[in-house]
């Protein structure tokens, strides 16, 4: 299956947070997306892998993603290793993503920076063609890399190279935060408390928004990092 674009992210719940409006935008415009989580979240303050695969699925229904994988790595403990880079290579050449969304560059919690340098660099290997890999059924895999490697922004406040308008789309995208409910806003949730359980997490995630959306002119927009520097067709192509 070939996807346009594919969002990888650390743990469940990491695309929806950060670049959801995103995937949902460019869904409504007729491109394939795909999801693929590097571990469990098995780790987390409050539910256990089983719910959030649960949750995952729902959220990936629910944004009408073409495929949902997880690669299962041990949350917290997942190592910058060639096993590990070989699982996001093969991924990457499954899917055939023309885009690839990945985790932050640097944030507080240190498996999205380790998820965005295994990202990064699993796209550029995905492209050499002495790294042979196989699909499931045992047939060696064509060389692909995508044409663009996007980091979201996640907790940290960090400038973005890129905006994305989402206004249109921020309700469904909180809609999507909320599939994870094991881990938000809940009053009624036995679970102990965490950094992102309290209303005001998902208050924030409106007040980011926002944020990156004034520069460009519009309600609610997405911030994306670049490390390598593309080009576009036209000028006109920017706002």
């Amino acid at each position: 299956m070939k996807l346009d674009m594919l969002a990888i992210g650390a743990h469940p719940d990491d695309a929806e947070l950060s670049c959801s409006g995103t995937l949902l935008k460019h869904i409504s415009l007729g491109y394939t997306v795909g999801l693929i989580d590097l571990t469990r979240g098995e780790l987390g303050t409050r539910g256990t892998p089983e719910i959030r695969k649960q949750e995952a699925e729902n959220a990936a229904k629910k944004m009408q993603a073409k495929v949902r994988l997880n690669l299962e790595m041990p949350d917290g403990f997942f190592n910058h290793s060639q096993e590990n880079l070989l699982k996001v290579v093969s991924a990457i050449r499954r899917f055939q993503p023309e885009i690839v969304l990945a985790n932050a560059l640097s944030d507080r919690h240190p498996d999205h920076g380790k998820g965005a340098k295994l990202t990064a660099e699993a796209c550029f290997l995905s492209g050499l063609h002495k790294i042979v890999t196989t699909g499931d059924d045992g047939t060696k895999q064509d060389v692909w890399r995508p044409k663009i490697v996007l980091h979201y922004i996640q907790d940290y406040h960090l400038k973005p190279d890129v905006v994305v308008d989402i206004t249109p789309f921020m309700e469904k995208k909180m809609e999507l935060v909320m599939a994870f409910k094991s881990q938000f806003y809940d009053p009624n949730s036995p679970e102990p408390e965490s950094p992102i359980s309290s209303k005001g997490f998902l208050d924030s995630l409106y007040a980011k928004a926002r944020i990156f959306g004034r520069p460009a002119g519009v309600e609610y927009a997405e911030g994306f990092q670049i490390q390598r520097t593309f080009g576009v067709n036209s000028l006109f192509d920017l706002y």
